[in-house]
């Protein structure tokens, strides 16, 4: 039997193919191979007065690749579609079906979450059909982000000269922005501290003003720090000395969001470089023996790890560290998590970050140490500290002060390098026992914002809010700062802290849809919809039903902001074209600003912008030896000098100072690269 397995990833085909032996001949799709067609009313591929019947077409890129498919489809006697466990991959498939003209009965679709011989195997021994519930929902969510993003992109880039705009990155600018206004209106209000510093045995410590007359302490002003200042004079007395065990919880293994944010903080990775890196580590690497899949799905919201991870993390966590360091198993998923996957795991606990970094990159190894380290920490035993609290006090006014010291590090064994705090040693001190001040002081203070958000904490926000799904918030922050709507810069001068700031035009978009489209660019809509796309995944909603409702609230919306919203002119430059007289003005194209004739399209003068520091080009005598033109001194981005024809573009040779020609890499690599078809064992359903 000659068996065809299609998967969406050239490296995941490897793997795979490792596994599954001579009689499977495994190939990629590369990704989704059709989208919405750009055709039909308002270039939608979805016509909104039939029931939102959507058009597809094979995109242009992937038209040789799904020729190809369709050959080797012919002669195959099983077709197995192994596309990623999610509804992204469900869609893929289906995709896949409906080109190669498989029957929606076939009993052909294979899911696994790790990719190891053990899982895969499996997972070819029970496929199924493919699961319409989750292609409508996949469906859905492109529908309503295609009708959005077309017709509000289209309304702001006519009206106020915005890239674009959508249902998830909409609402995560919003976030930002409106972050960014508290930020501006915050008034500060001051306060002050009283501190008190103390010494006994060599060990100094601080306490600080807590409490005045049994009230919480709020010093508003000078003078009232001044009152407590001239009333804390003389001995201090040990009023309170509890001693207790605090116990430090080990967090649970990692989701999608969680590994983001972690990665962020501890490893200085945004969501994108994350995504990237874990994809890899999941499709699978040679470490020595062949491809391997190193860790389970990388998309996920749900904590729970399989019965046969946590026996075996059990056993090793015993054999490494003693049983003392073998933990309770909880799971602890949020109300919203859709559970379909295991958290973010490694697939062996054999394969110890120490052992295979040989065979990954740097950034591959550190995300892979953390992940691996954070799975086996969630098994594992409370870290223990030996606590004191401690209040000294002079007449009505109680100082406290916290120390603790590691007895037992527990979880901390393993995750401890990603942990943060560290021992705070207090004197043994008994109730009633009387010390002197060494030193008073008090501090002026003022309330302080509410921060900004760096990229961990907006991934937070959205998760938290229930606005898009873990897996798209990459894409998310990706697009914001695309469409120049935010910038991550620094929090403050010499911070290595980096922060959203909206821009202007950030600003100005998130403005105009609050003014016209507040009843769906917000976040309760936008977490109701999430909700909405989980019930059409589950059959307990109508994918036409929930459109519809959709569209019934949105197009009175969109016909208002086009009646309403003022059009903002473009910023004139301050001459006039030379071509008809008229202002010329600044206008944002594919490749970022340039100018063009007010009077546009009845003048078509357009020019670039030029750039002041950068060095005009210098002619030569030398002439080119293809054209005969004479060749010019520039400047390349990388600021080394070249020649080259001052007939481009029509002629586009360049030569380097040493008069060699330069050839751009593309076409090197065009000349180099031969057509090729890999012959590959070809076959046809049953």
């Amino acid at each position: 039997m000659k068996n065809l397995v299609i998967v969406e990833s050239p490296s995941k085909s490897k793997t795979i193919a490792k596994y599954l032996g001579k009689d499977y001949t495994v190939v990629s799709s590369k990704g989704h191979i059709r989208d919405l067609a750009i055709k039909g009313k308002g270039g939608l591929g979805v016509d909104i007065e039939n029931g939102f019947t959507p058009t597809y077409e094979v995109s242009d890129d992937k038209k040789d690749v799904v020729r190809d498919l369709k050959k080797q489809a012919k002669d195959a006697d099983m077709i197995y579609l192994a596309t990623d466990p999610d509804r992204e991959g469900e869609a893929i498939s289906w995709h896949l079906a409906e080109e190669l003209g498989l029957s929606e009965d076939a009993v052909d679709r294979v899911t696994f979450h790790e990719i190891t011989k053990s899982a895969v195997t499996e997972a070819f021994g029970r496929p199924r059909t493919i699961d319409m519930d989750l292609v409508h929902s996949q469906e859905t969510r492109r529908i309503l982000d295609r009708i959005i993003g077309f017709k509000l992109s289209k309304l702001l880039n006519t009206k106020i000269r915005s890239k674009s705009a959508g249902r998830v990155q909409s609402v995560a600018l919003k976030l930002i922005v409106e972050r960014e206004k508290e930020i501006q209106a915050f008034k500060p209000k001051e306060y002050w501290t009283l501190d008190a510093l103390f010494e006994k045995d060599g060990i100094e410590f601080t306490a600080r003003l807590d409490k005045i007359a049994g009230k919480k302490a709020n010093l508003h002003n000078a003078a009232e720090a001044q009152a407590a200042y001239d009333a804390c004079q003389g001995p201090f007395t040990a009023s309170s000395v509890k001693a207790s065990k605090r116990r430090r919880q080990p967090k649970p293994p990692f989701t999608t969001s969680t590994l983001q944010q972690e990665a962020s903080t501890k490893l200085s990775m945004n969501a994108k470089r994350t995504m990237s890196v874990a994809q890899r580590l999941y499709e699978g690497i040679d470490i020595g023996s062949g491809q391997e899949g190193l860790i389970t799905y990388m998309r996920t919201d749900s904590t729970r790890l399989a019965a046969g991870f946590v026996n075996d993390a059990k056993k090793v966590i015993a054999d490494r560290y003693g049983s003392a360091y073998n933990g309770r198993y909880v799971v602890t998923n949020d109300a919203g998590a859709q559970d379909a996957h295991e958290a973010i795991r490694p697939t062996s606990l054999a394969n110890t970050p120490e052992g295979i970094k040989q065979y990954l990159t740097s950034e591959q190894y550190r995300l892979y140490k953390m992940i691996y380290a954070r799975a086996l920490a969630s098994l594992m035993s409370a870290a223990v500290y030996d606590a004191v609290s401690l209040t000294m006090s002079n007449h009505e006014y109680d100082f406290a002060a916290s120390g603790s010291t590691l007895a037992f590090d527990g979880y901390l064994k393993v995750y401890g390098a990603y942990e943060t705090g560290k021992d705070v040693v207090l004197p043994v001190i008994t109730e009633g026992e009387q010390l002197d001040a060494k030193e008073l002081t008090k501090a002026q203070h003022f309330t302080e914002p509410p921060a900004r958000y760096t990229e961990a904490r907006l991934i937070k926000a959205l998760e938290e809010e229930g606005i898009g799904r873990p897996s798209t918030y990459a894409m998310i922050i990706d697009t914001i700062q695309a469409r120049d709507y935010v910038e991550l810069k620094p929090a403050a001068e010499g911070s290595r802290t980096k922060v959203f700031f909206p821009t202007e035009q950030g600003t100005l978009t998130t403005e105009k849809l609050d003014q016209f489209f507040s009843g769906i660019i917000n976040v309760k809509y936008t977490a109701e919809m999430e909700s909405k796309l989980d019930d059409i995944a589950s059959g307990k909603e109508n994918e036409t039903v929930v459109l519809q409702n959709f569209y019934e609230r949105f197009s009175p919306m969109l016909d208002e902001a086009y009646a309403g919203m003022e059009k903002i002119k473009p910023e004139e430059v301050g001459e006039d074209c030379p071509d008809c007289g008229k202002p010329l003005v600044y206008r944002q194209g594919r490749f970022g600003k340039f100018i063009s004739c007010s009077d546009f399209p009845a003048c078509k003068y357009t020019r670039k912008i030029t750039d002041p520091a950068k060095p005009e080009p210098v002619m030569t005598d030398k002439l080119c030896p293809k054209c005969g033109k004479p060749l010019l001194q520039r400047v390349s981005r990388y600021k080394t000098t070249f020649l080259g024809c001052s007939g481009f573009p029509s002629c586009r040779y360049m030569e380097d100072n040493n008069g060699n020609e330069i050839v751009p890499k593309k076409k090197t690599a065009a000349k180099a690269k031969t057509p090729a078809k890999t012959k590959r064992t070809a076959g046809k359903k049953a």
